[in-house]
Parts: structure tokens; C-alpha cells; sequence
């Protein structure tokens, strides 16, 4: 069963290569940190603080060629979590069918933030992800 979760912060360090973001259960209290790229973190970070760039950014680029194919994207889901990795899906309508993307979890969420989508969390990776951030 999908957890609806919701970005809470970013953790930017400047001194290195891994950058932190914490989803947290909308209608709960179990949050998670997630270790995410530079470039991504700071795609999310200028999404949530509403800054626009010059041009179109890869994340700005998902977006149209989706809506541009008839496709609205629904919402995204972390689906599993392998040897410490994330795995996501972008779900899309298009057509009356549903249409899962594989991507990076930082590449949905970015593009979660960008249309204003619900990000979802399966419930048995919510789970692992406390174990392990327990185990820190």
C-alpha cells in the first residue's frame, strides 16, 4: 500500500558530492532521509523556491515532452529499495491507460514539484528506510 509522503527539507552541502532531501508520511510522523546528487537537489531546490531559469532544465524538458505526447503525469511512486538504492516511477495517463516510467527517485520528485503531483512511497520501502536509517 502506497504512502503518501511529502518533501519536507533539502539539505544542500556545498563541501560535497551528496546532498540530503526528508520525505515525510503526509498524515503521519515516519520521515526518511534520502542521499540525492548535487545537480538534482539543487533542481529541487530552485522548483521549490519558485525560481525560474532562462531556458528550459531537463526536469522542465520531462514535463513538456509528456504534455506535448497528450500525456498528464498523475503522481510518482518509490516502489523498492535495492542494496541501498531508491527506484521510482513516474505515473502517466495517457490514452485512458496508466503508464509507469522507471527513473531516479530524485528525478520524480523534481518533477513532482515542478506539476504539483502527490509523491508515493510503497509501504514496505517506508519500512526499510527506517530500518536503515535506524542503523546510522
Amino acid at each position: 500500500m502506497p504512502v503518501h509522503m511529502e518533501l519536507r527539507r533539502i539539505i544542500i552541502n556545498e563541501l560535497g558530492d551528496q546532498q540530503i532531501i526528508v520525505l515525510k508520511e503526509v498524515e503521519g510522523e515516519r520521515s526518511f532521509p534520502m542521499v540525492i546528487g548535487p545537480y538534482e537537489a539543487a533542481s529541487i531546490d530552485r522548483r521549490v523556491r519558485g525560481l525560474t531559469t532562462p531556458r528550459p532544465m531537463t526536469h522542465d524538458l520531462v514535463v513538456s515532452v509528456i504534455d506535448h505526447l497528450g500525456g498528464e503525469i498523475q503522481d510518482v511512486l518509490i516502489n523498492d529499495l535495492i542494496d541501498g538504492t531508491y527506484y521510482a516511477r513516474l505515473r502517466i495517463h495517457k490514452d485512458g491507460e496508466l503508464v509507469e516510467v522507471d527513473c531516479r527517485p530524485s528525478d520524480a520528485i523534481a518533477v513532482a514539484i515542478t506539476v504539483g503531483v502527490p509523491i508515493y512511497v510503497n509501504e514496505s520501502v517506508l519500512r526499510e528506510a527506517l530500518e536503515e536509517s535506524d542503523e546510522i
